[in-house]
C-alpha cells in the first residue's frame, strides 16, 4: 500500500486549496483517511479524517474545532481519492501535509497513533 498527497503550493491569505490523497494497493472507500499536518515548532496534528465508508458510500467525517467550516473532507470513490479543501487559509496553516490509512480502525477520527500508513506529504505556504 502506498498514499501519495499532493495539492500543496503557495497561497495568499483568504485563499484555498485542494489536496489530493492518491493510493495504490488499497480502496480508500474501504479503510478510514486521515489529514495531519506538521507546522514548525509543534507537533503532527489530524485536521480531519473520514471513516470507512458505510452503506451509503459516504463516511464519518470529523474535524477539531479549530478547523470546522475552514477545511472540508471527501472521498471520490471512482478516482480512488480523498480531498482536503482548504479554504479561508492563514499563515498558521502553513506545514506539510499528510495523509494517512487506518488499517484496523473504522473511525479512528484524529489521533495520530491509530494510523498505520503514512504516504508522503505536500507542502502548503500560506504567505503574501
Amino acid at each position: 500500500v502506498q498514499l501519495q498527497a499532493s495539492g500543496g503550493g503557495l497561497v495568499q491569505p483568504g485563499g484555498s486549496l485542494r489536496l489530493s490523497c492518491t493510493a495504490s494497493g488499497v480502496a480508500l472507500h474501504s479503510v478510514a483517511i486521515g489529514w495531519f499536518r506538521q507546522t514548525p515548532g509543534k507537533e503532527r496534528e489530524g485536521v480531519a479524517s473520514i471513516s470507512t465508508s458505510d452503506g451509503t458510500g459516504d463516511g464519518t467525517t470529523y474535524y477539531p474545532d479549530s478547523m470546522k467550516g475552514r477545511f472540508t473532507i471527501s472521498r471520490d470513490k471512482a478516482k480512488n481519492t480523498v480531498y482536503l479543501d482548504l479554504n479561508s487559509l492563514r499563515p498558521e496553516d502553513t506545514g506539510v501535509y499528510y495523509c494517512a490509512q487506518s488499517s484496523t480502525w473504522r473511525h479512528p477520527g484524529l489521533a495520530t497513533n491509530l494510523y498505520d500508513v503514512w504516504g508522503q506529504g505536500t507542502l502548503v505556504t500560506v504567505s503574501s
